[in-house]
């Protein structure tokens, strides 16, 4: 099966590790060259020790589920006979404490609006459509967060 990597990089510079006085500024870098400026999330870790405009991970991980989704939603319409012109998905991560009473990402609401050329599918479609996008993806298959698909706009 395929292996996947990504190099996570951050340096302290000269800010004061010792006090919690450091930047959580960081760097991903994945197997095809992309950088992403990346942060701790400042819900997490107050300005200016995070950075707003970098990709937090809960961030990522709402939008890897996201796309792991419509990845499958697409391949899925495709076989059925559907052509997709749009898939658009605001998705939603809700933090807050898992059964252990860890904090986790514990439920993930994905929120697509799908634009077709010709007819649609029917509503009963879509559902079976998001249903078999949802069992197929990698990433949902991976976690135990919870994931809902609001189907009301596909």
């Amino acid at each position: 099966m395929g292996k996947h990597t990504a190099i996570v990089r951050w340096s302290r510079g000269d800010d004061d590790f010792a006090a919690n006085k450091h930047s959580r500024a960081h760097e991903w870098e994945f197997d095809g060259g992309l950088k992403v400026p990346a942060s701790a999330s400042p819900d997490i870790v107050p300005l200016p020790y995070s950075v707003a405009e970098n990709v937090d991970p809960e961030e990522a991980f709402v939008a890897s589920i996201s796309s792991c989704h419509m990845l499958f939603y697409l391949h899925k319409a495709r076989d059925a006979g559907f052509v997709v012109n749009t898939y658009e998905d605001d998705a939603v991560g809700v933090l807050g404490k898992n059964a252990a009473g860890r904090m986790a990402i514990t439920r993930v609401t994905l929120n697509p609006v799908v634009s077709y050329e010709g007819p649609g599918p029917s509503a009963d479609q879509i559902e079976a459509l998001h249903h078999q996008a949802h069992e197929l993806c990698f990433i949902a298959n991976s976690t135990t967060t919870e994931i809902t698909t609001n189907t009301a706009n596909s």
